[in-house]
């Protein structure tokens, strides 16, 4: 029986578990920051929803680096293309942000909710292949367009959210 749990679980074969595990929370804290912002802005995908797409990107890669590692039969080949991987997270993002943009109208809401929550799947398949450094960048950039670029663009505008007549 022991045997059988033993095959079943196997640990993971091309990294330790605790690299897997601070890939996990560098996602996890990296997709905070983006979503703590969006949280901040009141915004409807915010804090908890950017963490788990961040967190969920990077399982993801980590998934995919573990079947890279996996042994097949004799007979069979192994295709890798981790493009595959790219293309599976962005769609699925995709679908998650198309939910939060809203039209009304003329008038567009989420636009900018939608970008940040695919930044946060990004940032996971970042954190997945061990980049942090690179996901850590992308994610100060983005704070930086999410909230410092506000703070210049927004005082601009007129209380309807238009441009005030010059």
């Amino acid at each position: 029986m022991s045997e059988l749990i033993q095959a079943t679980f196997q640990p993971l074969q091309s990294m330790d578990l605790s690299v897997a595990t601070l890939r996990l929370l560098l996602a996890l804290i990296l997709g905070a920051v983006i979503g703590g912002e969006r949280e901040r802005s009141s915004r409807p995908a915010g804090l908890r929803t950017h963490m788990l797409i961040s967190m969920a990107a990077a399982l993801f890669t980590v998934i995919a680096t573990e079947l890279t590692h996996m042994r097949a039969d004799q007979d069979a080949s192994l295709q890798i293309d981790p493009l595959r991987l790219i293309e599976a997270v962005t769609a699925g993002v995709a679908f998650l942000a198309a939910g939060s943009i809203i039209t009304k109208g003329a008038n567009v809401r989420g636009i900018t909710t939608g970008a940040s929550m695919w930044l946060a799947g990004a940032i996971g398949l970042s954190c997945g292949t061990g980049n942090g450094t690179l996901a850590a960048i992308a994610a100060g950039f983005g704070l930086m367009v999410l909230s410092l670029i506000r703070n210049v663009v927004e005082p601009r505008l007129s209380s309807d959210g238009t441009k005030p007549p010059e």
